[in-house]
């Protein structure tokens, strides 16, 4: 048998975004990162995914911590890794589609403190919401000598994703410009045969190198990446094993030591990875005697398999359940989320579209009665708002939600009417509503979250000046400290 010539495996490791995004709602804090990072810059990832995604709205609304300083640390820290971010297309890291002034304005920011790889995906697979994105890293990778657009293709199961599918739409995304793509297999949905009759069709119709991104929900990760890198993968992504499987990803350790002494050795060192692991073990057991980690996430769920459930949206399901005292519907809920699915075109489940799917199946469930009430991020989607769906939506759904309204079959930001800049308009109101401007990203925070980063700059604001303006009598000029 001729010898297979040397691949080592690239691995990204996600403890910094996903495994936590993923494991306990994106609630690690800058401070438990840090002290770390020096051994994590010498294991020789690929890249280390530590920013976007949730990361953004988490860091402001639950930390109080600016998501621009926690760049600025990481980048600081790692002298030798690739730092890599999670980008939603035309939302960028919001829940809107933006004008192209503001894409470009967040990718120009993301590069310029720090991110060197931007994951950029589209919860409809909608190419035409990835183009700007695309287009503002190639422009900024010429003028800062850093930066790479890889394109996230949303892995999910359905009649119209065939191979066929996968192979067009990766030859459209070369034809983009981007750098790289990723299978973004939110779910745990891609199976060990399927994902190397994938790859090989991948491969076979593009020249770019191909990363394979997966959660161990439904149990078969490991399994799927093994295939994935016989077949000829480039890049997985792992997470270290405090903060892995469950609705997370498979163990950094666990992958590095399979591929060992074969020709897919990635050549990492088991004692640096123990260190690490060591390091993020005790905030582990932390988390999960607060509750912070609900064992529920923890274990292998086959059921994701038929419902197609992503890993934070169960643990949100979780939550979203408990709040309202229901905890014991949670079964219900997921039967009727691949209905829902069904009903606006079988749509990936990843945000935003996993939210909305997921909110208004809580809502059908608990209603009593489905589609009695929806959500305005639902009515959006049947709207066209969001781009298209690969599948016709169900028209009695769409006579009962959104009865008579014309509907879009533009690109999100066009169908949303935002083909204007709106960067200086959303400064303005921020100057007018009394926020002062510390940064230029503080802008970039309000546009994307302009509630959520109003109350952080206040908090920011007592912190530095030891005034609490939320306690103040403005009226009679007093504040307290």
């Amino acid at each position: 048998m001729a010898e297979i010539a040397k691949k080592p495996i690239g691995i990204t490791e996600t403890v910094l975004r996903d495994a936590h995004q993923s494991l306990i709602a994106t609630r690690m804090p800058t401070e438990v990162m840090l002290p770390i990072v020096d051994k994590m810059d010498k294991v020789g990832y690929h890249s280390v995914e530590c920013w976007g995604g949730a990361t953004f709205d988490a860091a402001l609304r639950f930390l109080k911590e600016d998501p621009w300083e926690r760049l600025r640390k990481l980048r600081d820290g790692f002298k030798n890794t690739k730092l890599q971010m999670l980008f939603r297309g035309q939302n960028i890291l919001g829940y809107r589609p933006y004008a192209d002034d503001v894409v470009e304005a967040f990718v120009q920011k993301s590069i310029a403190n720090g991110i060197d790889v931007i994951r950029i995906f589209d919860c409809l697979n909608d190419i035409r919401n990835l183009k700007a994105a695309v287009d503002a890293t190639n422009k900024f990778k010429k003028i800062e000598g850093r930066g790479e657009s890889q394109i996230a293709l949303s892995y999910t199961l359905g009649d119209a994703y065939t191979l066929e599918y996968w192979a067009n739409i990766a030859k459209e995304i070369e034809e983009m410009g981007a750098d790289s793509i990723c299978i973004k297999d939110m779910a745990g949905l891609l199976t060990p045969y399927k994902a190397e009759e994938l790859v090989k069709t991948l491969k076979e119709s593009t020249k770019l190198p191909i990363q394979l991104h997966t959660h161990y929900t439904s149990g078969v990760a490991s399994m799927t990446y093994l295939k994935a890198v016989e077949a000829g993968v480039d890049v997985i992504d792992c997470a270290i094993s405090p903060f892995a499987l469950g609705t997370s990803q498979p163990a950094t350790e666990v992958m590095a030591k399979t591929f060992e002494g074969t020709p897919y050795d990635p050549g990492f060192d088991q004692k640096l990875l123990a260190e690490i692991a060591n390091h993020f073990a005790p905030y582990r057991e932390e988390c999960l005697k607060s509750g912070l980690m609900n064992t529920k996430v923890l274990g292998v769920n086959i059921k994701t398999l038929l419902y197609q459930v992503p890993g934070g949206m169960l643990s949100n399901m979780v939550s979203q359940l408990k709040e309202q005292g229901a905890e014991d519907r949670f079964n219900d809920v997921l039967e009727e989320i691949p209905r829902v699915r069904k009903d606006c075109g079988e749509p990936p489940l990843v945000t935003p579209s996993s939210q909305i799917v997921g909110t208004q199946a809580i809502f059908n469930v608990l209603m009593g009665e489905r589609y009695k009430m929806a959500t305005g991020e639902f009515k959006d989607l049947l709207r066209g708002n969001y781009g298209q769906t690969v599948k016709p939506m169900n028209q009695e759904v769409i006579d009962k939600v959104i009865p008579g309204e014309k509907r879009s079959t533009a690109r999100s930001a066009e169908a949303t009417g935002h083909t204007e800049p709106e960067l200086a308009s959303i400064e303005k109101e921020m100057l007018e509503k009394g926020f002062k401007k510390q940064q230029d990203e503080d802008v970039l925070s309000y546009a994307l979250l302009p509630q959520v980063a109003a109350d952080f700059f206040k908090y920011r604001d007592a912190q530095q000046t030891k005034v609490d303006a939320a306690k103040a009598d403005t009226k009679n000029g007093a504040y307290p400290v």
